[in-house]
């Protein structure tokens, strides 16, 4: 990575409650994706760097864990009440560090949020179960203890609700915590820990590491950290799982994946084609449940494309800060919009045909493509099988709904998959056969609440207990069993 000499401010790391900036020489840049503006820098930490860090949550745990619960959750009430305080501000943080439009910003703050407000309900999630009389004179009981150090790894392209996911729920639990985000978008994450400072949370209990690949190798690597939770692409997941696994962590690592929209001839026409618009443009495609293959079956096919090709030509795409206006914004960086313009250039050249071409037009500055649609033949091509992260939705037309379930299937990952139709038997067909973790009906973006787990499947989620609900309360905790028995003896030395 070349070096970022720029006069811009340094990203800090915050161990216990000391900001600070490592004696580092490498640093990455981080952009405004609108413009291509560099707007600060991330110091590329060392092990040694992350050590510090971690010993910082490290002393933290045994005070935390001994915090009742009830007093965890008025921290995290606190921290709640400063986060809507601030709920704009961080939405424009988002906007200008990430691209997205300014209420796909805000709909990032709130839907991580909404996993605090769930993790303020620790009293009531992480009780465990009893049973009396489980043998003669045996009792049962088991309860939930935290893990200790857990680290979060996080993703570009939700840089408030990915982090959310995960901090929260965990030190709710009793652990302390290190974060880890993106180099590409760290400035979201590190107001988030200076309002839970704010909130009053203890020095230690939230904690930040900047950096890379390094970063990450000494965290998964580290003896005091207990867990992992990681999102990003399908051959990091993976990656983060075995070295987790290896080095005896608990690990629940996200990936990537290709969704698919099955559209059915009786869907309602206006409704469905909003929803596909957002699901495969919204934030410029950038999420793992972004709608990235549709499938108009029999009849729907040609109405469809026709619809959504003029829907596409109404879209402004433009500088999500200067132009609230804009319907979309950048992908995140120049080598994101230049592999989106290659997937293009290689579908054109392999036979698809371009309906909308997302390279025309283009703002002279910043990282930009727009919505480009392609119709393809068959479903074994790379861009029906490859993951493509941008605002590309390639299209086919499968015979019937059972040519459509048995395609979706065929794909090596398992985040979501959506029907649109007003057919209840269509519907429940679809949703029984088709192989994927999140199943959508009438619905774009089958992405669940704070209360349900993000159910990926297959090789789009590495791990058995996933991020959300009650699932992530498991993860953030093990169970202890008691079994306890206790005879007459004292009634018999009582004379009773």
């Amino acid at each position: 990575m070349p070096p970022v000499e720029l006069d811009v401010p340094v990203v800090q790391l915050l161990a216990g409650d000391r900001w600070w900036t490592p004696a580092v020489t490498d640093f990455a840049a981080v952009h405004n994706p609108s413009t291509a503006a560099v707007i600060a820098k991330v110091p590329l930490s060392s092990a040694a760097d992350v050590d510090q860090v971690v010993q910082a949550a490290k002393a933290a745990f045994p005070g935390w864990a001994r915090t009742p619960a009830p007093v965890r959750a008025a921290r995290l009430f606190a921290y709640k009440a400063r986060l809507e305080a601030c709920f704009e501000e961080l939405a424009r943080l988002v906007t200008r560090e990430n691209g997205k439009t300014i209420e796909e910003a805000r709909g990032d703050v709130r839907r991580g949020i909404e996993v605090v407000d769930f993790a303020c309900g620790i009293a009531h999630l992480a009780k465990g179960e009893t049973l009396p009389q489980l043998a003669d004179n045996l009792d049962g009981v088991t309860m939930r203890e935290p893990l200790g150090v857990c680290v979060g790894i996080t993703p570009f392209n939700f840089p408030a609700m990915v982090p959310l996911w995960m901090f929260p729920l965990a030190i709710a639990c009793g652990n302390t915590f290190v974060l880890k985000p993106s180099e590409r978008v760290p400035l979201t994450v590190v107001r988030l820990a200076e309002l839970a400072l704010e909130a009053g949370l203890p020095p230690g209990v939230l904690n930040l590491v900047q950096g890379g690949r390094v970063a990450v190798e000494a965290l998964l690597n580290h003896a005091d950290v207990a867990a992992v939770s990681f999102v990003g692409s399908t051959r990091v997941a993976e990656q983060v799982y075995a070295i987790g696994c290896r080095n005896g962590k608990r690990v629940q690592a996200a990936g990537g994946a290709k969704n698919v929209m099955v559209v059915m001839p009786d869907a309602d026409p206006d409704a469905t084609i909003r929803a596909i618009v957002g699901a495969a443009y919204g934030c410029a495609g950038q999420r793992c449940m972004a709608g990235s293959v549709l499938l108009g079956v029999g009849a729907a096919g040609a109405e469809v494309e026709r619809r959504l090709a003029a829907t596409i030509d109404t879209m402004v795409v433009d500088d999500t800060q200067a132009n609230p206006a804009a319907h979309m914004g950048p992908v995140i960086d120049a080598a994101a919009r230049d592999r989106v313009l290659g997937s293009i250039a290689h579908g054109e050249r392999d036979g698809a045909r371009l309906v909308r071409d997302g390279r025309n037009d283009l703002p002279a500055q910043g990282f930009f493509v727009r919505p480009t649609l392609m119709a393809l033949e068959h479903p074994d091509h790379p861009l029906v099988r490859d993951e493509i992260f941008g605002p590309l939705l390639t299209m086919l037309s499968p015979r019937d709904l059972d040519e459509a379930i048995a395609w979706a299937n065929r794909s090596e990952f398992g985040n979501g998959a959506v029907i649109f139709t007003s057919n209840g038997g269509a519907a429940r067909q679809f949703a029984r056969e088709v192989q994927c973790g999140m199943v959508g009906v009438n619905v774009g973006v089958p992405a669940p609440m704070a209360v349900f787990a993000f159910s990926g499947w297959n090789r789009s989620f590495f791990g058995d207990l996933h991020v959300q609900g009650t699932e992530g309360v498991l993860f953030y905790t093990r169970q202890k069993l008691i079994l306890s028995r206790w005879d007459n003896s004292y009634q018999r030395l009582q004379g009773w």
